[in-house]
């Protein structure tokens, strides 16, 4: 599947450890960025839309995707899931959090659907010139896996100006730090949903991420989002 089994996972966990997120280059081929962007128009495959302007988010809009998954999705949330339960468990043992997460992720889901967490939260993301997207996080309910996964389906100078996918980490006491994720065509960024632990003088802390999306300047930019757990 594309370029997902030729992902350096120790590279990527020590990203993520460094600075609460990692790229994950070719993730997708052009010819599988061109087929998910052409499902954006169609009615059917998805549960709802959402109009940033209405809710307060930005501007540009994104649509979540209905059950079943279109393949390539199903298949990038059932393969990124294994290799990142490690870094999850272990994230969780540092920030004390009691919540331990199997290696597969049907049996994940299962948890999320027994908690009422039924409704799927992959996502395709459309801006247009002008649009952008606030700082947030994809929450969804009480059962959360600490990592997702975004994929660019655009290609940045060609397609799109602007549009740079933003990550900011509050640390306490401290001002927020913010990074651009330098992102092409095909690539993805791993990153945490919510906190991530940080090794202090006294042991390890807790910071929270938030992430978004700078202005588009021209074009169109679409996004392909994978989060691995349900929506209550």
């Amino acid at each position: 599947m594309s370029g997902a089994d030729r992902i350096d996972w120790p590279a990527v966990a020590a990203g993520l450890d460094a600075r609460g997120w990692a790229l994950l280059p070719g993730l997708l081929t052009g010819v599988q960025c061109d087929a998910t962007v052409g499902l954006y128009g169609r009615d059917e495959g998805f549960r709802s839309r959402v109009v940033m302007a209405r809710h307060g988010f930005g501007r540009g809009e994104y649509r979540y995707f209905a059950y079943p998954l279109p393949s390539l999705v199903e298949r990038l949330r059932t393969a990124l899931y294994p290799p990142l339960v490690p870094i999850a468990n272990r994230w969780h043992e540092r920030m004390a959090v009691d919540v331990r997460f199997p290696a597969d992720h049907g049996a994940f889901l299962d948890r999320c659907h027994r908690a009422g967490q039924t409704r799927p939260t992959p996502l395709l993301l459309q801006y247009g010139e002008g649009d952008y997207n606030c700082l947030h996080q994809d929450l969804y309910g009480e059962h959360v896996f600490p990592l997702q996964v975004a994929a660019l389906l655009s290609e940045p100078g060609k397609d799109f100006e602007g549009g740079e996918f933003v990550l900011t980490e509050q640390r306490p006491r401290m001002q927020s730090r913010a990074e651009v994720v330098p992102l092409r065509k095909g690539d993805a960024v791993v990153f945490a949903v919510n906190m991530r632990p940080v090794r202090g003088t006294r042991g390890d802390y807790r910071v929270k991420l938030r992430h978004g999306v700078g202005t588009v300047r021209a074009g169109h930019r679409h996004t392909l989002g994978v989060i691995f757990h349900d929506a209550a």
